[in-house]
Order: C-alpha cells, then structure tokens, then sequence
C-alpha cells in the first residue's frame, strides 16, 4: 500500500506541473508519516544525511563554481580558437571544431548545458556567418554539449557514484573513452556531411599559429591535465579535486586571462620593449595587490551568485530524489523487483534493453540527477545479481541521460540552444533530430560491447596491481 501511495502522489505531483523536486520530496514525506512509525524529525534528518554522509557530493559545488569561472571568462573562446586551428582546415571543419572543442570544455566542467552555453553561443553564428545551414550548427552542438555529462569530470557520474557506492573515479574512468568515441563519431558524420553538401573549410593557419592557440589556450587546458591526472594518478580524489580545479579557475580567470574582476583590460605587458624581469615583478605586485579586492569584485559576486543558485538547485533535488530512494529501499522495492527478475530467467541482454527503455521515457520527463538517484537504487542489485559491471550500468546510464537532455519536452540543452539561436523548441528539436539518431546508435554500442567502458579502468587496475 505504501508503495502504491508513493508512486500515485509522485505522479499526481508530476501531471499538476509541479517542480521535480517537490514532487519527489512530497509524495516520500506523505508516505513516511501515512504508513511508517518515523517523524517529522527523522525526515529532517534523514534529509540532512542524504548530504553529509556522501562525501562525493561535495565535488558537485566545486565544478559548478569551476564551471561558471570558465564560461565567465574567456576561457571557452580559447579553447574554440584552438580547436579552429587544429580541425578548421578540414572540409567542415568549423563543425568538427566545435565538436572538438565541447569536447575540451566537458573535461573542465562537467556540466552538458554550461558546455552547449558556453561553446554555442559563440561557434553558431560563426558557422552560420561561414555558410553552414543555422540547423545543422544548432543540431551539431546541441547534442555534442552532451559529452559534458559523459566526458570526465561528470556531474551526473558523481551522483550516480553517491546513490550506489561505486567508485567515482572508476567512473571517470570509464567515461573517458566512450567519450572520445561518441565525439569521434559525430566529427566523422561531419565530415561526411560536408563532403555531400560541400561545406566550407578554414585557411590553414600553420604551425605557428597552432602553437600560439594552444599556448593562449594552454592555462584552461592544463586544468584537465590537473583534475584528471590527479584522479587517475591515484593523487587526489575527485572531491578533492574539484575543490582544486574551483581555485584555479578562479585563479586563471582573474590574474591570468584577466577577463573579469579587478585587473580586467589590464594588459601584462606595458610596451614591447618592456624586459621580461619587469613584466614578472610588475604583474606579480598587481596580482598581490588585486588578491583582497577580487572578492569584493562585482563580476566575482554574479559567478559565486550563479553558481550558488544552480547549486542549490541541483543539492535540493538531490537531497528529496535521496528521500524517495529511502522510501523504495525501506519498501524493499528493489530487493522485490531483483528477485521477480531473476525469476522471470531475463538473460542479460533482455533486461539491458529494459533498462533502455525506461531510461529513454524517462529522460523525456525528469531531470538527469533525479532519474539516476530513483532508478540506480532499483537497477543496480538487478544488475549484480544477472553480472553486469555496475561500472558499465553506470555509463549506459548516463548515455541515456545524454539522450535525455535533447528530447522534449524537458530536454535542458533543447532550451539552452533555443535561448541561444533565438528559435523556438520545435525548431530546435528538428535541428538534432538527425544527430540524436547517431547517439542512439551509440547507446547500443556502449550497451552491448562493455569493454568500450570497462577498458581503462581495468587496465589502470592492473597498472595498480589490483
């Protein structure tokens, strides 16, 4: 009856319009005090556990303030520039350039919206000014700011670390290379395209002027050699590292770009026959200078403001999505369900296309953090108990969590590019339609061929000697 009760006011919630959120905490407070002995205490309580007994939630803040630096600054157009260099001379290559650099800025944020925000409010007009169709631009960065959720460092992976005990760095591991597929995938299809309908490509820029993108481009590349390396290596932990990559950021946007805060427009050197010791001392007494005056900036205050809200947000979600999961797994929901699944003798195979299924309707309906903490409780003991890795659950999970964000009707990255372009969602949704197709491919190839996702976390295991 509990269970009944449950689901029946989570939907009622849902078809009212109410926020996911609400919804979720509502429908498990409901359920708790109609049919259990806890109290509004407990509830409190158990709220506040669902927090600070997950230490690996902590990373969330970090990369979102991370986030918010980099795409405040001017760390995202860099690393455009660079990826324009390296793919630009290419037939389509302004197309692949902007794969490529979603795919840098994925590493370094963990967000799928703060990647379509930050890369495509730049590189649509640009194709658009160099002849690409408006849709195809649209489409190609809608579904590549996709990668920011599966690209390591992943927001939606450290949730799904939080809600199953599993290793976040295992994750991160596992991520990197379907990450690296899925984005060499679309930068084939590009080129294939722009060969069919003879899309333009950028002038060679050389060289040297490769070397000098890079080099401006460098302090926010070296930031995925920082949290990364520092994860993989076995240095820090992905908390750990997040709270690292939240200060530097801060650092590079402020004293080394200088694209915000007190020493914004101030150029590092003087004139060009100023001597390198004087550019060191000078810049280095500026940055002593403007550290206390940074965070009184107004620019600094709107970043921590923005990135607090969308925080908030997301913790607040997580903490009710934790709740309704206490809810199933006092239920017994899931033991129940792993048992009857197993009794039905489902191969494998048969309950990952179940998994699929349910995953993909509900991507159209939920947020990415709440679905994984509601179904993961459900899935996982399912998953152990037919020997599937949770590691490779967990990827194929958040592949479908990709294809969530570019379906109606609550897809974020539709209403991120519609904000950007200027259209509206029918038009956007017509735009990626093609791309989303060529994901759906690939959720079959990462369902069926583990080893895609499995690769390098064992083999850094072996390198471990575990």
């Amino acid at each position: 009856m509990a269970t009944i009760t449950l689901f029946f006011i989570l939907l009622l919630c849902l078809l009212t319009g109410m926020p996911i959120a609400f919804a979720l905490g509502l429908s498990s407070i409901t359920s708790i005090l109609m049919f259990s002995h806890d109290s509004l205490a407990s509830i409190a309580l158990k709220l506040f556990e669902s927090q600070s007994e997950h230490y690996t939630l902590l990373a969330i803040p970090f990369f979102i303030l991370s986030s918010a630096f980099l795409s405040t600054g001017g760390v995202a157009n860099r690393i455009i520039n660079f990826a324009i260099d390296c793919v630009g001379w290419i037939r389509g290559g302004l197309a692949m350039a902007s794969v490529l650099a979603c795919m840098i800025f994925a590493a370094v944020s963990g967000s799928s919206p703060a990647t379509v925000a930050a890369i495509g409010s730049i590189v649509i007009v640009g194709m658009v000014k160099a002849g690409y169709p408006e849709e195809l631009a649209a489409g190609v960065i809608t579904n590549a700011g996709t990668l920011g959720i599966l690209i390591p460092p992943s927001i939606v992976m450290l949730v799904y670390a939080a809600a199953t005990e599993e290793s976040a760095a295992r994750l991160f591991m596992a991520g990197l290379l379907p990450g690296l597929m899925m984005g060499g995938m679309l930068m084939l299809v590009i080129y294939i395209v722009a060969r069919v309908k003879k899309l333009p490509a950028q002038p060679w820029v050389g060289f040297r002027g490769l070397l000098r993108s890079g080099i401006s481009a460098g302090w926010g590349l070296m930031m995925i050699i920082i949290v990364l390396g520092s994860i993989y290596g076995g240095i820090a932990s992905p908390t750990e590292a997040a709270a690292v990559s939240a200060v530097y950021a801060f650092f590079i946007a402020i004293f080394i770009y200088r694209d915000m805060g007190p020493l914004k427009g101030v150029p590092w050197r003087k004139d060009k026959d100023e001597g390198v010791i004087s550019i060191i001392s000078r810049n280095l007494a500026l940055t002593v200078t403007a550290l206390p005056r940074s965070f009184f900036n107004a620019d600094v205050h709107r970043v921590f403001r923005d990135a607090s809200k969308v925080s908030i947000m997301l913790l607040f979600i997580i903490g009710n999505a934790m709740l309704f999961a206490h809810v199933l797994t006092t239920e017994r929901i899931p033991h129940h369900l792993a048992h009857m699944i197993v009794d039905w003798g489902l191969p494998s195979w048969g309950f990952l296309i179940v998994v699929n299924i349910l995953l993909l309707i509900a991507g159209n309906f939920m947020e990415p953090s709440a679905i994984i903490l509601i179904m993961a409780p459900i899935l996982f003991p399912i998953a152990v108990k037919l020997g599937i890795d949770p590691v490779h659950l967990g990827i194929i999970m958040v592949v479908n969590m990709e294809i969530g964000m570019i379906t109606p009707p609550v897809g974020l990255n539709l209403f991120v590019t519609a904000g950007i372009t200027g259209h509206n969602i029918t038009w956007v949704v017509r735009a990626a339609l093609p791309w989303l197709l060529l994901l759906l491919f690939f959720l079959i190839l990462i369902t069926y061929i583990p080893q895609i996702s499995l690769f390098l976390p064992e083999y850094i295991d072996k390198l471990h000697g575990y």
